[in-house]
């Protein structure tokens, strides 16, 4: 029994060490990654103070433009971004720090100072920036969410809150390999007559292939050797006139995703 307890004793003491050395490399690793308290109360962003000089942003410590992506995943997207353009911050946003790992460590690493890392739910995401803060939104392989339209991130609802942070005529682009969401979004903009500046059913057989677009995530590489088709829209979203939701059917993707949930039994959906 006393051998027994003292094992006990020994494992315990070797898991609490462990515990400690991997709270103190998290500490290093994540200090590019928010894991902020929600204030409801809260409308200034822990960014950058619009209107306020640039030495008193909290954490980028200039006044450069801001672009989010939504959805980060990995963060393959923010960082690529962020070598491409240093006169910009960039900020990535999911809420599964595990995912962001890779990217928040490869930042690190690099001594990116232009890229940061939020762990929040996205249906909050207004809480956290100010007016007129956010210059784009990149939504990469977003969840189509096609059981509910509330969910979705170019819907109306998300339009909504995007317009609380996002500049006037602000850029959103879209990139999926799911023509459901890109239909959707296509019908989405039509019935609100946003400004469409670039859209494609197949990114990679256009004439628009870049380096910013050129920029392939973990899943979407995947979605490649499937065969699959990378669609890619680049609207605008004004501050002005009222958003309706298109009422329209539209036919569901005939396969499941990655780390997506899976389909119902339906065949279409709006």
């Amino acid at each position: 029994m006393v051998s027994q307890v003292m094992n006990q004793i020994r494992i315990a003491d070797i898991v609490a060490a462990l515990h400690g050395l991997f709270i103190v490399f998290l500490d290093r690793v994540f200090d590019t990654l928010f894991a902020l308290t929600l204030r409801v109360s809260c409308v200034q962003s822990a960014f950058r103070n619009v209107g306020g000089a640039a030495e008193d942003a909290e954490f980028f410590k200039n006044d450069n433009p801001i672009v989010l992506e939504l959805g980060c995943g990995r963060g393959e997207y923010t960082v690529g971004l962020g070598r491409m353009f240093p006169d910009k911050n960039f900020i990535a946003v999911d809420i599964k720090g595990a995912r962001m790992w890779t990217g928040a460590t490869e930042s690190l690493q690099a001594g990116m100072k232009n890229v940061a890392f939020l762990r929040t739910n996205i249906e909050i995401i207004d809480r956290f920036f100010a007016e007129g803060e956010v210059s784009e939104i990149w939504l990469t392989f977003s969840d189509p969410q096609m059981k509910k339209a509330t969910k979705r991130l170019t819907s109306t609802y998300f339009m909504e809150r995007y317009r609380k942070f996002l500049v006037s005529n602000g850029i959103i682009h879209l990139k999926t390999d799911s023509n459901f969401m890109f239909t959707y979004t296509k019908y989405m903009i039509e019935e609100n007559g946003l400004p469409v500046e670039f859209i494609t059913e197949d990114l990679y057989h256009s004439d628009l292939v870049d380096d910013i677009l050129g920029i392939k995530t973990y899943y979407e590489q995947q979605w490649l050797d499937r065969g699959l088709s990378i669609k890619y829209i680049k609207f605008l979203l004004p501050q002005e006139g009222e958003l309706r939701e298109p009422d329209i059917e539209i036919e569901l993707d005939s396969y499941r995703s990655y780390n997506r949930s899976k389909r119902s039994g339906l065949q279409t959906s709006k």
